[in-house]
């Protein structure tokens, strides 16, 4: 996973897309695979950044792996060959921020890639652990199988990042995060996390969701080794709150993880990284606007979002869906169907597409209706990042674009653009 992916895109490959493949291949090698189940985990990272008014999704939503990010192209792939190998009993598992109460192992400069405001749906450790325990149980329904699922803990568990932040910090007696970062050392864009609107659909039948933020927060209190803990101790408190131990973290702890490495947002910005800069920043005249102060940092709302258009009529049963509905859901993302029939209802026969950029390739009706699943080529890293172009001929892929980008932008990000930050 990032960060270490982000340096070994080819392991982290061999690793996510690999293992998946093998994995199907073992299963059809058996003398019963309609017999073997096969729950793949995928990412929140596959759909990239869902910055307001985007911030609450659902599965069918475009993909867009955030640039660099090498993990979310794998996992993007690797859900692909699960869903279209044909085997009799798959499911796909995106799984969202899985919240652990080891705190100190998320200090690395990465904590600064994500935006302040951005919206984070988690699933605790042990939730996720009991998640995939109940999926092998002989009750889980027929109907389960063969469907993509966001794994989120509901309602209860969900916060922005500087919420996060705020709980977590305050929690652990090192005060509020405007005390001991810059708001500038945190980027505007181009991380991942959202919060869901149909995380409900696979605790139904899994029934794991029983972590809210007080629960989280409590685990880390009982998890969390004696020193991470010892500043809630009332006297460490007391010196804990002194401005002169505010300043310290900031300077000697904090300020190294944003400004030392190649990894550190301020690395970029003092040293020109325009890859880095435009991707995550925008330009470095929009990082220059950032202000000083934090009250102005936006707090969504799961009631106000813009719900994505998936290209087709989604109010007709399943049963009822025709090569109508395919070719209208091809059109809305600059392409169009190339299959001519196919029987009503039918969602596991692969019928052939084109792109707009004129590549044609085999794939389920399901993977495209309902997994979000579109042309191999034009995913990264096969051609790189090129998001600018692919959001102006492709409707579908700008809705998620075009909240954050501007339309006269035009960046492209080559297949190799990691190794800025190797070697």
């Amino acid at each position: 996973i990032a960060p270490g992916a982000d340096h070994d895109p080819d392991t982290a490959r061999k690793i996510n897309v690999g293992s998946a493949e093998n994995i199907v291949k073992a299963i059809k090698a058996q003398p019963n695979p309609d017999k073997v189940k096969f729950v793949n985990i995928g990412s929140v990272a596959m759909t990239g950044d869902r910055l307001y008014p985007i911030h609450v999704g659902r599965t069918g939503d475009p993909f867009k792996p955030s640039v660099y990010d090498a993990y979310a192209c794998t996992k993007i792939d690797a859900e692909r060959a699960v869903a279209e190998s044909g085997l009799k009993y798959w499911a796909s598992c995106r799984q969202t921020y899985v919240a652990i109460p080891d705190t100190m192992s998320l200090m690395d400069p990465i904590m600064f890639h994500q935006p302040l405001d951005t919206c984070i749906e988690f699933c605790h450790a042990e939730d996720a652990g009991e998640l995939l325990a109940n999926a092998c149980e002989d009750d889980v329904p027929e109907e389960f199988w063969g469907h993509f699922y966001n794994i989120g803990g509901g309602p209860r568990a969900r916060f922005t990042y500087l919420g996060l932040m705020e709980s977590v910090f305050g929690l652990l007696g090192m005060g509020h995060p405007s005390e001991i970062f810059e708001r500038n050392w945190f980027c505007l864009r181009n991380f991942h996390c959202q919060w869901y609107e149909d995380s409900y659909k696979l605790n139904d039948y899994l029934h794991f969701q029983n972590y809210g933020v007080e629960e989280y927060l409590q685990s880390i209190l009982d998890g969390s080794p004696w020193y991470v803990t010892l500043p809630t101790k009332p006297v460490i408190k007391q010196i804990m709150a002194l401005p002169i131990v505010k300043k310290c973290i900031k300077n000697f702890m904090m300020k190294p993880l944003a400004t030392k490495t190649s990894d550190c947002t301020m690395y970029w910005i003092n040293n020109n990284m325009e890859g880095r800069i435009s991707s995550f920043m925008k330009s470095k005249e929009e990082w220059a606007k950032i202000p000083s102060h934090w009250n102005d940092i936006r707090q969504p709302s799961a009631d106000d979002y813009q719900r994505l258009d998936h290209g087709f009529d989604e109010d007709k049963p399943v049963a009822e869906l025709d090569i109508a509905d395919r070719q209208q859901a091809a059109k809305f993302r600059g392409g169009e169907c190339l299959s001519k029939k196919m029987t009503k209802g039918d969602m596991t026969t692969k019928l052939k597409w084109k792109c707009w950029r004129g590549h044609e390739f085999e794939m389920t009706p399901n993977s495209v209706l309902f997994g979000g699943h579109w042309c191999p080529e034009c995913l990264p890293p096969v051609t790189g990042w090129d998001f600018d172009n692919e959001a102006k001929n492709n409707p579908f892929f700008a809705q998620v674009w075009y909240p954050n980008h501007d339309k006269d932008e035009s960046n492209y990000y080559p297949p190799d653009c990691h190794k800025d930050i190797v070697g």
